[in-house]
C-alpha cells in the first residue's frame, strides 16, 4: 500500500469517528468501532484498493457499526429489575428503544447489504444512484431492494402491532 496507515488515521480518523458516533450514538462504542475500522485496514491492507480512501473508510465504518448494532441487539438481555426501571422512568428514550427494536425485527433475515443500502439511503440521504455506486449494484437493483424491504417492513410492522 502506498499510503501509510498512520497517515490515513490522522487524515480520516475524525471522519470515521463522526460516522461511528452517528450510527452508534454511544461515545465508547464509537471509539471502539473506529479502532476496529483501522484494525481491519491493517489486516487487509494488501488486498484493498486505496484509490478512494475516504469512500473505503466510510464503507468499512458503516459495516463495522452495523455489525456492532446487530451483535448488541442479539446479546442484549434484561432482568426484571431492568424492565421495572425502564417502566418507572419512561420517557422519550423509551420511544427510541421501541423504534430500535422495531428496526431489528424488520431487518431480521435481511441480507447485510440490504441493511447497508437502507442506512445509506434513509439515514445518510444518499440518492439511489449514489447508493448503487457505493455498494456496487445497479441503480435498478438498489431500487428493487429498497422497494422489497419497504414491502416486507410494512408486513412485519403490521404483525408486530397486531399482537
Amino acid at each position: 500500500m502506498d499510503v501509510k496507515i498512520n497517515e490515513l488515521y490522522t487524515r480520516y480518523g475524525p471522519m470515521v469517528l463522526r460516522r461511528c458516533r452517528q450510527l452508534l450514538r454511544d461515545e465508547d462504542r464509537a471509539l471502539d468501532a473506529m479502532q476496529e475500522v483501522f484494525t481491519k485496514l491493517i489486516v487487509y491492507e494488501e488486498s484493498l484498493e486505496m484509490k478512494y480512501p475516504s469512500s473505503l473508510l466510510f464503507r468499512i465504518s458503516t459495516n463495522v457499526c452495523l455489525n456492532i448494532l446487530r451483535d448488541y441487539s442479539l446479546h442484549q438481555t434484561f432482568n426484571d429489575e431492568d424492565i421495572l426501571g425502564k417502566i418507572a422512568f419512561y420517557d422519550e428514550n423509551e420511544d427510541r428503544t421501541v423504534f430500535r427494536d422495531l428496526l431489528e425485527r424488520i431487518f431480521k433475515g435481511e441480507k447485510k447489504s440490504t441493511r447497508e443500502i437502507a442506512v445509506l439511503h434513509f439515514v445518510d440521504g444518499m440518492t439511489l444512484p449514489e447508493v448503487a455506486q457505493e455498494v456496487g449494484l445497479s441503480h435498478s437493483g438498489v431500487r428493487k431492494r429498497i422497494r422489497e424491504l419497504q414491502s416486507r417492513a410494512k408486513i412485519k410492522k403490521e404483525k408486530i402491532y397486531e399482537n
